[in-house]
């Protein structure tokens, strides 16, 4: 029997194909007869297409094909489809090459399809296009104002959908008996994601059969092949294969239906030859869906014993030109409904504007909705308990829910499910040595340095679910995932997922919990995923649900497996199936351990069948759909401590400490380095990271020169804990943590440098903290610092 391997932190298997160069990624895939396509990209913001004039590029030695949108709509193609709905949201036409009409920079006007790439990429520059420019607006607050640019005919005044939860009129009616109010107008950038590997796709078609198989970097293939197969070119979806290899990052951004995806299967179905496309980085920044980009005025109140009764949100949540697959969802369900946090709330409403604007579609950026909730809650948090004279730590630890209040039904719809947040916060108190740096950073005011000490207590939801409830909500999808896991004759193990791993550690963590099931060796299981072609129906990696729902499939999986395996043994061992115990590998007669069979005695025996149960079938494998009864909900406390030099502006994060719960840890070491990456995340926005348009909706900030992502410097050691509070509804009580890090750091570095900043006047101030701006707001202050500050 293998040591038990959940909690041990094992290195990961998928790496050494990595490191060495041996990932097998979808631009690494070469066909016979493939050739390439380039998109023709607008430069333009908004502008009506009068004309497009292709006779150059397809004059071009070793060009196939120039496709445009007029062309793919008389074919029949039809436009993306949105996988989430809401009562009256407007769904203006999303094709992959629009046919009249741009309506942000970087939409495609026209496909170049070529021998290579080189040669494509030339004659796209030689497609020469008509466009009347039209004025354009990029703000969401300007595209509502009366007389801004049209987007959309279908989306009268810009308004893609309203949405709002909670009563305001018994939210106001404690505002209006709160002993204290605070009120903060904000704004949570645009960031743009940045996998370290572009987007791509592969198609071929198969004339003979009439099917196609797509090469893609995506997070959820079957989810892409559902919208491409019934919505967009029509066909049986058993024609359709996608299948994801090796991905390199997602972050959401690979979640969605890309108009690239379209092109390159109808280019190869006209062409009957294999048409990749790969992003330039220079595509990916006008291409990719953004995330965030929320104008905020958030309100709070408290009673006269500081204990919060009520917030009041109201958002306008840029959608930018189009609906991608689940933007609709992002400022609401995954945002309203998380705006308790983890404090008792007597009553909230929130109110969504969802416009679209003339850049480019925005939805779930690693967090979805979530980030954007902890950011206004505990932005407001620290704000309250700075009006109110509390030391932000202890306003918190006044207003938690109780450990023993769970399951804790919010005024927002959700029911928590377990907590203990007064712990996590303790232990990343304690981990910070907190009243040590509050003594540190009155001693450095008087030597005139500044350094800020910023504390959130996060929660987020994870793994939506069921599916009969989101349904309910408008989403187009069912939120349940499958497993199989199959048993070959020598006692090795696949295990079939629908999510996908792409630089979560799914081939590790997972086969470490089927070994745990199985009680074989870690190293006899092999995970396969991301493959329509080999695996049961399933719905990906998003939100963080692979491990709380993909994995509560496949331990489900296991355990029919195992109980299948105890009556062969029984036949074996001719005993009641009932007698028999799966004990350090064996399958044994209780009280009789000398009376055995080993896995691969049962797994050989299951596919021989020579000696077996008359009514049982042969074979060993099972297969598990897993609807989970609801979300999970990780949580906890996470403490930055930043120093911000007065005379530049420039802000340094000096340490960073954070204790996380999703419950008991698989593998540690994964669950550290999904922590780590998820700060860096936060810690870009809150410091470096803003996607900026100027007047006319050009992308300013379209390259790495504009747009600084976060390196080796601007981090510290990250101080890691946990804290272990198991969900009651899974079968391992596991949560999320893939996203923890994004959604707590960027909150709390905000909050640690508006600390530092505090003797200067400055209440608030919006992200990112770029040394220009903390400059401009020190300069600014109400007051200048003194040296007994």
């Amino acid at each position: 029997m293998a040591d038990k391997m959940m909690g041990k932190a094992m290195k990961r298997v998928e790496d050494p194909r990595f490191i060495t160069g041996s990932g097998n990624y979808t631009d690494d895939m070469q066909l016979p007869g493939m050739v390439h396509a380039a998109m023709v990209r607008s430069p333009y913001a908004h502008a009506n297409i009068k004309a497009i004039r292709t006779e150059a590029a397809q004059a071009v030695p070793g060009v196939l094909a120039v496709i445009t949108g007029q062309e793919m709509k008389d074919a029949g193609i039809n436009g993306i489809p949105t996988g989430w709905l809401h009562p009256g949201i407007k769904l203006p036409p999303h094709y992959a090459i629009t046919p009249d009409k741009v309506r942000h920079m970087g939409e495609i006007v026209a496909a170049v399809i070529a021998e290579t790439r080189q040669i494509a990429e030339d004659a796209a520059a030689l497609v020469e296009v008509d466009y009347e420019p039209l004025e354009a607006v990029s703000i969401g607050s300007k595209a509502l104002a009366p007389g801004a640019p049209q987007v959309h005919a279908e989306a009268p005044g810009n308004v893609c959908f309203t949405w709002s939860i909670g009563n305001k009129d018994e939210v106001d009616a404690l505002f209006a008996q709160a002993h204290k109010t605070v009120r903060l107008e904000i704004r949570n950038n645009r960031l743009i994601p940045n996998a370290m590997e572009p987007r791509a796709s592969l198609a071929q078609y198969h004339k003979a059969s009439g099917e196609y198989t797509l090469w893609t970097t995506s997070q959820n293939p079957h989810i892409h092949r559902l919208l491409i197969a019934a919505f967009i070119l029509g066909i049986p979806e058993h024609k359709l294969r996608v299948i994801a290899p090796d991905v390199g990052g997602g972050f959401g951004s690979k979640i969605y239906q890309y108009p690239e995806e379209i092109i390159v299967l109808y280019a190869s179905k006209k062409l009957n030859r294999p048409v990749k496309w790969t992003a330039r980085r220079s595509e990916s920044f006008v291409t990719d869906s953004h995330g965030r980009d929320h104008e905020t005025v958030a309100e709070m109140a408290v009673d006269t014993e500081g204990r919060i009764t009520a917030l009041r949100v109201d958002t306008i949540a840029n959608m930018g030109a189009y609906l991608t697959t689940f933007a609709p969802a992002v400022p609401t369900y995954l945002y309203g409904t998380l705006l308790a946090g983890c404090y008792k709330t007597q009553k909230i409403y929130c109110h969504v504007t969802a416009p679209f604007t003339n850049t480019v579609p925005v939805d779930a950026y690693r967090g979805a909705g979530r980030p954007e909730a902890t950011y206004l809650i505990e932005r407001l948090v620290d704000t309250m308990a700075h009006e109110l004279g509390m030391d932000p730590a202890e306003f918190r630890r006044k207003n938690f829910i109780q450990p023993d209040e769970f399951p804790y039904q919010t005024p927002v719809a959700l029911i928590y499910d377990s907590g203990n947040y007064e712990a996590a916060l303790d232990k990343a108190l304690e981990m910070a040595n907190y009243k040590a740096l509050r003594q540190k950073q009155e001693e450095l005011r008087k030597q005139g340095r500044y350094i800020g000490i910023g504390v959130v207590s996060y929660l987020e939801a994870c793994g939506l679910a069921p599916s009969a409830l989101v349904g309910s909500l408008g989403a187009q999808a069912g939120q349940w995932e499958s497993a199989l896991v199959r048993v070959m004759p020598t006692g090795k193990v696949e295990v079939f997922t629908g999510t996908h791993s792409h630089g979560q550690g799914h081939e590790t963590a997972f086969a470490q919990v089927v070994a745990d099931e199985l009680q074989i060796p870690v190293e006899d299981v092999v995970l396969i995923h991301g493959d329509t072609g080999r695996m049961p129906y399933g719905w990906g990696s998003y939100g963080s649900r692979s491990a709380p729902t993909g994995l509560s499939a496949i331990v489900m999986a296991s355990r029919k497996i195992t109980d299948k395996a105890k009556k062969i043994a029984a036949h074996l061992l001719e005993a009641a199936p009932e007698d028999i115990e799966h004990v350090d590998g064996q399958f044994r007669v209780k009280g009789v351990p000398d009376r055995s069979k080993s896995f691969f005695d049962i797994a050989l025996m299951a596919h021989l069948a020579h000696n077996y149960p008359a009514d049982l079938e042969p074979g060993l494998e099972a297969t598990h759909f897993y609807d989970p009864k609801n979300f999970v909900f990780p949580f906890g406390t996470h403490i930055a401590v930043v120093e911000v030099d007065p005379d530049t502006g420039k802000v340094k994060l000096q340490s960073y400490t954070c204790v996380d719960d999703c419950g008991p840890l698989i593998n540690p070491m994964i669950a550290e380095g999904q922590v780590h990456g998820g700060i860096a995340q936060g810690l870009g926005q809150a410091l470096l990271e803003e996607a900026v348009y100027d007047e006319s909706g050009n992308l300013v900030t379209a390259n790495f020169l504009e747009y600084t992502l976060p390196r080796a410097d601007d981090l510290v050691q990250i101080n890691v804990g946990h804290t272990v509070t198991p969900c009651p509804h899974n079968p391992l009580g596991i949560k999320g943590i893939g996203e923890a890090g994004t959604i707590a750091s960027t909150a709390a570095v905000a909050n640690a440098v508006i600390d530092a900043l505090r003797p200067f006047g400055v209440v608030h101030l919006d992200m990112p903290y770029t040394p220009e701006k903390v400059w401009r707001a020190i300069q600014a202050g109400r007051r200048m610092p003194q040296a007994a500050d």
